[in-house]
């Protein structure tokens, strides 16, 4: 079939095998490029089939040589139905993690269930013995607690009291103003339970009982602060709640871990372009106006660029890593510098339907959004007749 981008809202319906593999292979080639990284040997990455997660097993298979094992849900494509870019992804990652002689074994199904954690044990019990690192980049909207049974949604809402600013449609460029009613406690609660802590917690919970954790493993989750124009929606709405509770979690589980030298962090990421963050209103105008400062600058980081810098300059520099006062690696000190944050506020003020093109890099945004789906990749012939059928190599 001859696969073209349909696109629903923030969302797009379909992908490109040949596409999302030239974006995997784009981002071997630059850790490939890099000095190697003194990391782990084994690594589980819950989440892997992109943004950060993907980022993280590419870094630790080809900047540190590991072998890794990804955790991810099952999306194939069937005649005339593409899969999801992040089996496309997965398959591509297999593919080249096996060209290089490295170990590397996909886990799918939910990873919110204590079947998938019993599968990835079994896995790296058989595969691997332990990990030595763990890498928790989930993102979802819905969760079902495993041991209750009760199903949880996520919202993204301000907490307090309404919340007016600018937003985008960054198909049409049209800047509007936009109204997000507050949440409410069942909000913040569900929220939480989707996106705070608890997972994580039981993943580690689970790899220590089945003996597969090293004892001196290193686990990390992702969070993201933002700055004052974000932050209402975002840190401080229940979203925000939901991250307090997941670096609460962090500091636990770096006291039960440190007990054998294991150690565990969150880490603060730039805001970047993902389909979760498409999905937040206000959030893609920021980022839009974020990529010009900081390409102006010369330091502009997606999700590769950071994930090396959180490897070989934090995680793996050798000595104590490097946090703020709450314990946090700081991924996004490039985008909180008072110089950034002071043009994007200047931009953001400006900023109109008509002014967008000239004052944002919305359009290097719409392409990063098509490109997350394997379109708008240098290189891709996208009237060629594609096979959306793509086998990944030993899926578990």
């Amino acid at each position: 079939m001859i696969i073209k981008p349909r696109t629903r809202g923030f969302i797009c319906t379909t992908a490109h095998p040949i596409g999302c593999a030239a974006q995997v292979q784009k981002q071997i080639d630059y850790i490939q490029a890099r000095p190697a990284v003194q990391g782990p040997r084994n690594v589980l990455v819950i989440g892997a089939s992109a943004g950060y997660g993907l980022a993280a097993r590419i870094a630790a298979a080809f900047g540190a040589n590991a072998n890794t094992v990804g955790v991810y849900r099952p999306s194939e494509g069937k005649p005339g139905r593409t899969a999801s870019a992040g089996w496309y992804n997965s398959a591509a990652f297999e593919r080249a993690a096996q060209a290089a002689g490295l170990k590397s074994f996909s886990v799918t199904g939910d990873a919110f269930s204590a079947e998938t954690k019993a599968k990835a044990v079994e896995v790296i019990r058989r595969e691997l013995g332990q990990v030595d690192l763990v890498v928790y980049s989930v993102a979802s909207a819905r969760r079902t607690d495993p041991e209750t049974g009760e199903t949880y949604n996520s919202v993204l809402k301000p907490l307090g009291g309404a919340y007016t600013n600018k937003t985008v449609n960054f198909h049409t460029g049209e800047v509007s103003m936009v109204t997000l009613e507050p949440g409410t406690e069942q909000d913040v609660k569900e929220t939480v339970a989707v996106m705070g802590g608890d997972d994580w917690q039981l993943w580690i919970d689970a790899l220590r009982a089945g003996g597969v954790l090293a004892d001196n493993a290193t686990t990390i989750s992702y969070s993201y602060i933002g700055s004052r124009i974000t932050q209402p929606i975002y840190r401080e709405g229940t979203i925000g709640q939901a991250k307090d509770h997941l670096e609460a979690t962090a500091k636990h589980l770096n006291g039960q871990l440190g007990e054998t030298g294991g150690r565990a962090f969150v880490t603060v990421s730039k805001a970047l372009v993902t389909q979760s963050s498409s999905a937040i209103p206000v959030v893609p105008l920021y980022i839009s106006a974020l990529y010009k400062v900081m390409k102006e600058k010369g330091i502009h980081e997606g999700c590769i660029e950071q994930t090396y810098r959180l490897f070989a300059e934090r995680l793996y520099a050798g000595g104590d890593v490097p946090v703020d006062e709450e314990g946090r690696i700081r991924i996004d000190d490039w985008e909180m510098r008072p110089d950034v944050q002071d043009e994007v506020a200047r931009l953001w003020e400006e900023v109109t339907t008509d002014s967008i093109a000239r004052l944002t890099d919305l359009e290097g945004y719409r392409k990063e959004f098509f490109q997350l789906f394997g379109f708008e990749t240098e290189g891709v012939d996208y009237e060629a007749d594609v096979d959306p059928i793509v086998d990944v190599p030993n899926v578990n």
